[in-house]
C-alpha cells in the first residue's frame, strides 16, 4: 500500500535535470536515454539542456559563470526545489538518496530541479538560490558523465522505493 501511495505522490512530482551544454558523446546519450525511458514509469522527468556560451575566450571564468547563471535562473520558479550537483554537496549512498527523495515527495515538494553547471561551476547567485547541494562522488567527472550517473541513480532510487530487484545491497 505504501508503495502505491509513494508512486502516486511521485507521479505528481516533476523532476528536472537542468544542464549547461549538450551531451556530445553518443554512447553517453544512449545511456541517458535508457534511464529516461525507464524513469517515465515512476515520475515526470525531463532534461533541459541550455546552450553553451559562445565566444567565451574574451570572458573570464567569473563572467562565464555569471552568464550561465542568468540562463539557469530564468528556468527556475520560486516554488522549485533547487539542488546543485556539486562536489561540495551532501554525499549519499543510493539507499540514502532514495530516502531523501521520498522525504521530498512526502513533504509535498512538487518540483525538484537538479542542476549541472558549466565547466567552471556555479556563480554565487546560483548557490544563493539553491536549496541543497548533492555530490555524486568525491571524484571529479566530466559534465557529460554526471548526467548519465545522475539519471541512473535517480532510476535506482525509484526502484529502491518500489522494492524492485534492480538494486542489490
Amino acid at each position: 500500500m505504501r508503495q502505491m501511495i509513494q508512486l502516486t505522490i511521485f507521479a505528481a512530482m516533476k523532476i528536472t535535470l537542468l544542464t549547461v551544454g549538450k551531451t556530445e558523446d553518443a554512447y553517453i546519450r544512449d545511456g541517458i536515454d535508457k534511464y529516461v525511458k525507464r524513469l517515465k514509469h515512476y515520475a515526470r522527468f525531463e532534461i533541459i539542456d541550455l546552450p553553451e556560451l559562445k565566444n567565451t575566450k574574451a570572458l573570464t571564468q567569473d563572467q562565464q559563470k555569471s552568464k550561465e547563471a542568468e540562463m539557469l535562473l530564468k528556468k527556475i520558479t520560486n516554488t522549485d526545489y533547487v539542488v546543485l550537483l556539486d562536489e561540495k554537496g551532501l554525499e549519499f549512498s543510493s539507499s540514502q538518496f532514495a530516502t531523501w527523495l521520498d522525504k521530498k515527495a512526502i513533504g509535498s515538494t512538487s518540483s525538484i530541479i537538479f542542476i549541472v553547471g558549466g565547466p567552471y561551476g556555479f556563480d554565487a547567485s546560483v548557490y544563493a538560490r539553491a536549496n541543497d547541494k548533492l555530490s555524486l562522488s568525491r571524484m571529479t567527472f566530466s559534465h557529460q558523465m554526471v548526467r548519465l550517473f545522475f539519471t541512473e541513480q535517480l532510476y535506482r532510487a525509484f526502484t529502491i522505493l518500489k522494492g524492485e530487484p534492480y538494486h542489490h545491497e
